[in-house]
């Protein structure tokens, strides 16, 4: 193993925020094994994605801008990244931690015979060998996994851990892939997306979340959603708003949620259940909002509002738009 490949998650022209982490993440890994940084962007407006990824580490960024494998699920993506780690002749490949980097990371690890680790945080490269660092039972204790494969790893990174500034020098070359040439089984009929224009939690820089507390619905789409539109952030939820049917799934937080690590945590009208710890303790600055301030996330919180969300929220909405003047 000595180079670092980057799944590049992308869809039309635009990249996921988690993708340029995990180019960063590469470069960590690969300077420190004496390689370089492959990435690869795939799928239609790959090309337009692949101009912005020269602002990051890359040492060669692989497009192949084809509509056409729009049309399939993910076996072209997994045929293009294997081949290529292949080709390298030893590589680790990192790709985010979202569902679309773990089915293309587990069939990539399957294809290599390679280990694979999700939800890393960080990495320790000695003598050559690459081990991953990831939080384990909701965060209760900290593991340090190596590859036994000399040759190939697998990583998928937590979203929001890994820097990912830009270089305007902007000096990947790059390659353009030939398109798969073999049959799939599979096609694409239909893709729906749900709140396609929302920025997903797990990438958010902040989080503003709703709970039980809140009493129903209109609480997420109405002070919740306005104070994360303020701050440029996401709408999350806990366990209890969602299985009240009060949001969408795809909002939540917490051990059968999602895990988030923002720089700004903002929970409104959550008590604070492990469940729901689990998935944001990692969070830089913690508020919680809520009637009782014997509220177990008080235990946690760098910051507890005692009183009523619904006062409070829209007033610091309104605060945030008078400073942002």
């Amino acid at each position: 193993m000595q180079h670092a490949i980057a799944f590049v998650e992308q869809k039309n022209g635009t990249a996921r925020r988690v993708a340029f982490e995990a180019v960063h993440a590469a470069k960590l890994v690969a300077e420190q094994l004496g390689g370089e940084v492959h990435a690869v962007v795939f799928g239609s407006g790959a090309a337009a994605v692949a101009e912005l990824v020269k602002a990051h580490p890359a040492t060669k960024i692989h497009v192949l801008d084809d509509a056409a494998c729009n049309g399939f699920l993910i076996d072209p993506i997994v045929d293009v990244v294997a081949g290529l780690a292949k080709e390298l002749g030893g590589a680790i490949v990192v790709a985010g931690n979202t569902m679309i980097g773990r089915d293309v990371a587990s069939r990539v690890a399957a294809r290599l015979d390679a280990g694979i680790n999700a939800d890393v945080v960080a990495f320790e490269v000695a003598n050559g060998t690459v081990a991953c660092v990831s939080p384990k039972l909701g965060g209760l204790t900290i593991t340090t996994c190596a590859f036994k494969n000399a040759d190939f790893g697998v990583a998928l990174i937590r979203p929001n851990v890994f820097a990912a500034k830009t270089d305007a020098a902007g000096n990947g070359e790059i390659v353009a892939l030939a398109a798969p040439t073999r049959a799939y089984a599979m096609t694409i009929e239909a893709d729906v997306d749900e709140a396609a224009a929302e920025l997903g939690v797990e990438e958010a820089s902040v989080v503003v979340s709703g709970g039980r507390g809140l009493g129903g619905p209109e609480a997420f789409t109405t002070i919740l959603k306005d104070l994360a539109d303020s701050l440029g952030g996401a709408v999350g939820a806990s366990r209890a708003a969602v299985d009240a049917g009060w949001i969408s799934h795809g909002h939540q937080v917490g051990q059968t949620g999602k895990t988030v690590s923002p720089q700004l945590y903002i929970a409104a009208g959550i008590s604070g259940a492990i469940q729901h710890k689990v998935g944001m303790r990692t969070s830089a600055v913690i508020v919680a909002i809520n009637k009782d301030g014997n509220v177990p996330i008080a235990e946690f919180a760098d910051l507890m509002v005692v009183g009523d969300a619904f006062a409070i929220v829209p007033e610091l909405t309104r605060g945030v738009h008078a400073a942002k003047g």
